[in-house]
């Protein structure tokens, strides 16, 4: 059982990101009765997630409530990435609520609380914790995924992704329970030893439990075979929550993913490693061949999504700091080459199309140069394409996998690499090489333009500079 420190202010102090957030939660529903200017909405949720960011890098390292929550470098960077595509996400919004006619005020606070739950996960040191924010940030995204009311698709997706989710939470619950019974804790600190201590390293039992929490998780992930809700899903929703959900919450179940088989389980690697490695291979595989045949782009970068998934669980395949510091540096970078294609997809979205269609990129290069060489940039970083920063990123992946000795893997990992330039440069050839079949007017916003600029800046920064964000997640992992 866990012994639970006396509550002090200093507990509070150390989730202090968390409740500046959960204020600005409130904050949201309550401006929203009374006031009417929505312009209001979005700059008050980027002002509150920008002084969560600030926060999150004074706070001191900690661990409170028992053990329950942790902060640390490792929870500090996750936290970075979520918060980071809350504020894309929120840039790319005010334009594109405009133009779907969505209500502001649910929207943005929904948002806000969904983040939190992944913070909380983020944080999470007991798995009971972890699953209290898995689920605050699950039914949030639930909500959100269905605020198209008007739209069959945004419905039947929100509808698929609450029963796909409410089954992977009870797969989820039952793996705890099973850990539960044979350890007596569920603090992952504490984990580790009572495995070893209780003989536990080949008990089947423990192994069912470990595999039930693997499958929840890779449901969040997004991971084959259990992604077959992320294409309708990402199709229906809204398209903004579409790039949130592709990065912020993979983000945190990636944490979570981390601390529970290296923090909790490293020392039955031995067999959790195949089973990682079989469903990297076929994450990348289902992915990037099931992309090849979309006509959507957003369908498209859904399954994107799926194989960008099996190519970062090469960095927790390894099971060291080695690994898991590669695959933060990619979750990092992709936050800014994904959020990149969604701005220009959404940059073309108006009354008249939704910009998700191939065939809405025809001749974009003749209409609008700079729209077409942007999305050329973050296409080429997506398929990893050098000297780009996705190539930085999946580079130190291969190499943290070929250093643990997992070399069929990497090479599978570098041949679905190749196939998913296929679909990728497609989209180029529809900009460059082929005729527009009606003028491509675009009107920016100002959240549309600081998107785009700060996804530029960050992708030609870390393709240029890849050292501080590497030493960043590196450092991150000390002492843990």
């Amino acid at each position: 059982m866990n012994t639970f420190s006396p509550f002090t202010l200093s507990s509070l102090s150390s989730m202090g990101p968390e409740l500046v957030l959960l204020s600005v939660g409130i904050l949201l529903i309550v401006v929203d009765l009374f006031c009417k200017n929505r312009l209001l909405l979005p700059w008050l949720t980027a002002a509150g997630t920008l002084v969560a960011l600030v926060l999150l890098f004074n706070t001191s390292s900690a661990t409170v409530f028992g053990n329950m929550y942790i902060v640390d470098g490792y929870s500090v960077f996750f936290k970075m990435v979520c918060l980071v595509g809350v504020l894309f996400t929120v840039l790319l919004s005010e334009r594109y609520l405009e133009i779907e006619k969505l209500h502001h005020g649910e929207y943005y606070s929904l948002l806000i609380f969904c983040t939190v739950g992944m913070m909380a996960m983020v944080s999470g040191g007991d798995l009971i914790v972890v699953y209290l924010g898995l689920e605050l940030m699950a039914l949030s995204a639930y909500c959100l995924v269905g605020l198209l009311k008007q739209d069959s698709r945004s419905n039947e997706a929100s509808l698929k992704y609450f029963l796909m989710g409410a089954f992977s939470t009870g797969l989820l619950l039952y793996g705890i329970s099973l850990i539960y019974g044979l350890t007596g804790t569920t603090d992952l600190s504490v984990l580790s030893e009572r495995v070893v201590s209780l003989d536990l390293m080949n008990n089947h039992a423990l192994l069912v439990g470990l595999g039930l929490v693997l499958v929840a998780f890779c449901f969040k992930l997004a991971a084959a075979p259990f992604h077959m809700w992320a294409p309708d899903v990402y199709e229906g929703a809204p398209s903004s929550i579409t790039a949130f959900l592709a990065v912020a919450p993979k983000a945190a179940a990636f944490a979570v993913l981390g601390r529970v088989l290296i923090m909790g389980f490293g020392d039955v690697h031995i067999h959790w490693g195949p089973l990682i490695a079989f469903i990297a291979v076929l994450t990348m595989a289902i992915g990037n061949i099931a992309a090849i045949a979309q006509k959507s782009l957003k369908r498209m970068l859904a399954y994107s999504s799926v194989a960008h998934a099996g190519y970062a669980l090469l960095g927790i395949l390894a099971g060291n700091n080695e690994g898991l510091s590669a695959t933060m540096n990619y979750l990092f970078i992709y936050a800014f080459m994904n959020m990149g294609a969604f701005a220009i997809l959404i940059m073309l979205c108006d009354n008249k199309r939704r910009g998700e269609q191939l065939d809405d990129y025809r001749g974009l290069a003749k209409t609008n140069p700079l729209a077409a060489a942007l999305m050329l940039v973050f296409l080429f970083s997506l398929a990893g394409i050098p000297p780009t920063a996705g190539f930085i990123g999946k580079f130190y992946l291969l190499v943290a996998a070929i250093h643990a000795g997992y070399i069929v893997t990497v090479v599978a990992a570098m041949v679905f690499s190749v196939v998913s330039a296929y679909y990728y440069l497609r989209v180029v050839r529809y900009m460059y090489f082929e005729n527009a079949e009606q003028e491509t007017a675009v009107s920016m916003s100002p959240g549309m333009t600081a998107a785009l600029v700060l996804a530029m800046i960050g992708m030609v920064g870390m393709a240029i500079f890849p050292g501080p964000i590497l030493s960043f997640a590196g450092k991150s992992l000390i002492g843990y």
